[in-house]
């Protein structure tokens, strides 16, 4: 089963990925852990790599689809895969299509879990870590017992300012990807404002797992 996940940052995708992993066989790929894996390694493609990150640069659409390219043809893609963050422009999508294509190979489903930004906000806002058990608790949703209240920290991700950039990212950047896959039939709305348990569900029963 081959699988592209979208949303909007914040979402839960990566709760919801466990999910997929343990009903399918399939690995997990991500942009990052592609970039990572590249840059530890030997070869052009690793050193070509280097040259931006070395330099604080994004990695252009070019080298990240030679190097999805080059994961997907792993043997334990061979099953399938569930890409996480890739694609992430209408450009990437194209080139996956093309990649794909070239293999004999599809997308079967794009799942994207939909959710409003006003409660995305107040769900990731809301989050407090403890620094001595590493618990994580929400101020309005799983509240913390008054003895810890006052040792718990906001991680610099969490704050409204933050979140809204990145929303404002994904809006401008990921969003147009959805009527790219809506065309395709591919695109699969998983309503995110339901409790986890509610949304593993409802993407389980769209896998058929």
């Amino acid at each position: 089963m081959n699988l592209v996940f979208v949303g909007p940052p914040g979402a839960g995708k990566g709760t919801q990925a466990e999910a997929i992993l343990k009903a399918f066989p399939i690995p997990q790929i991500s942009t990052g852990d592609i970039i990572r894996a590249t840059i530890s390694g030997d070869g052009a493609l690793a050193d070509e790599c280097r040259r931006y990150t070395e330099k604080g640069l994004l990695v252009p659409d070019d080298l990240v689809n030679r190097m999805v390219d080059r994961r997907l043809q792993a043997d334990d893609c061979r099953p399938g895969f569930l890409l996480d963050g890739y694609p992430r422009t209408v450009n990437q999508a194209e080139a996956l299509e093309a990649m794909l294509e070239r293999r004999g190979r599809a997308l079967d489903h794009v799942l994207l879990l939909d959710i409003v930004d006003d409660l995305l906000v107040e769900r990731i806002t809301g989050r407090r870590s403890d620094p001595e058990t590493g618990k994580i608790y929400h101020l309005k949703f799983d509240p913390p017992p008054a003895e810890v209240v006052n040792r718990l920290v906001q991680r610099e991700d969490d704050t409204e300012q933050v979140l809204r950039r990145r929303l404002t990212e994904y809006h401008e950047k990921t969003a147009p990807l959805l009527p790219f896959y809506q065309e395709r039939g591919l695109l699969r709305r998983i309503d995110g404002t339901q409790s986890m348990a509610q949304v593993r569900k409802q993407i389980l029963q769209v896998l058929g797992g």
